[in-house]
């Protein structure tokens, strides 16, 4: 077992079932299940560098796709409390002409993008039931350079002219565009850098001191290099040029998994940002299906659990908290195809 590793009582099922998966190579990172009471399960699995052959540990930053779109929310919101925006402003009101889609509804509010509901047409649509699907994220940075995406601005050729998949209000419709968007708007009414604002006044003071929004074309330690699926034969390809070179307001934050769990557990016993942000995140938004609702940047399930999941080519992640059991999971992968297993493991020791 690994340094600060841990299987309590109970969980022996699930871990040798993840254990099974990574000596499969069907999965690759950290899993991390905490009580109230302290750990359920701890395990760090597979490979963080396979150059270097270097394990995956408990200190390693991953990254995590729209996992990260709660930390945006988290910003925006604790600009609301400050006084620097209200939530049904209208975004043209607050973003110049410049910094925002030229097709963009003048009825569109601050509210409307944190709860997937401005209509927006989106860069990356998730929705193959729209004519601007996007199956293959990373095929955008072939005729985009991946590299050149550092500031929200970067992102608004790609979306400034498309046209609105809905009238603002009418339904919820995932929009990484919107989450993107966020990123300029907080940049515009706080005169600081998305990337520094959410640093500043959302990890930093939820002690998530060992994340952040690192480049992917930068030497740092303790970072899992997210890999793309392996064609059988071929080596194993990163993903530095299937996705943007620094996250921002859309996805991409490097976080550890204690650094997630921190944030989860504020956010779900309430005292995230002083309390009032996890109440606003907390809050009820659009109804999206029978099993979920959407609040303002967090998923609202039924089961009585919220958190948010995320996938971008060599990664995926999934942050939760329980509502009725006061527990917290962490499943962060520097992989593809991995996270479903090893949420089924977790789930059914949940579900009890």
């Amino acid at each position: 077992m690994n340094e600060h590793e841990h299987v309590a009582p109970g969980w022996d099922d699930a871990a040798d079932t993840l254990r099974g998966l990574a000596a499969r190579d069907r999965f690759s990172g950290v899993v991390v299940v905490e009580g109230s009471d302290g750990p359920r399960l701890r395990l760090a699995l597979g490979v963080a560098d396979r150059a270097a052959g270097r394990p995956v540990t408990f200190h390693d930053r991953f990254g995590t796709a729209s996992v990260s779109k709660m930390l945006t929310a988290a910003a925006v919101l604790d600009a609301h409390v400050a006084g620097l925006l209200d939530l049904d402003a209208p975004v043209v009101d607050l973003l110049p002409a410049a910094r925002r889609p030229r097709t963009l509804d003048p009825r569109v509010t601050v509210r409307h993008l944190l709860t997937h509901t401005s209509g927006i047409g989106d860069y990356a649509e998730e929705d193959d039931t729209q004519p601007g699907y996007v199956p293959d994220y990373a095929a955008l940075w072939r005729t985009t350079p991946s590299v050149t995406m550092e500031r929200p601005d970067d992102f608004l050729p790609l979306y400034t002219d498309l046209p609105p998949v809905d009238e603002p209000g009418a339904a919820f419709h995932y929009s990484n565009s919107g989450y993107v968007l966020l990123a300029a708007l907080l940049e515009e009414v706080t005169g600081d850098a998305f990337v520094d604002r959410v640093t500043e006044r959302v990890l930093v003071p939820t002690g998530m001191t060992s994340s952040g929004y690192l480049r992917l074309d930068e030497a740092q330690p303790d970072v899992a290099t997210g890999y793309l699926p392996r064609r059988r034969g071929a080596p194993w390809r990163s993903n530095v040029l299937a996705v943007p070179v620094v996250g921002g307001g859309d996805g991409g934050c490097f976080l550890t998994a204690d650094d997630a769990t921190r944030f989860a557990r504020a956010l779900g016993d309430g005292t995230l940002l002083g309390g009032e942000v996890a109440r606003l995140m907390r809050t009820p938004g659009p109804r999206i299906d029978v099993d979920a609702s959407m609040g303002h940047g967090v998923y609202l399930l039924e089961d009585g659990a919220l958190g948010h999941d995320g996938g971008d080519p060599g990664v995926e992640a999934y942050v939760r908290y329980d509502v009725p059991t006061d527990t917290t999971v962490v499943i962060l992968c520097n992989g593809e195809g991995m996270l479903d297993g090893a949420w089924r493991a977790v789930r059914e020791v949940l579900r009890g």
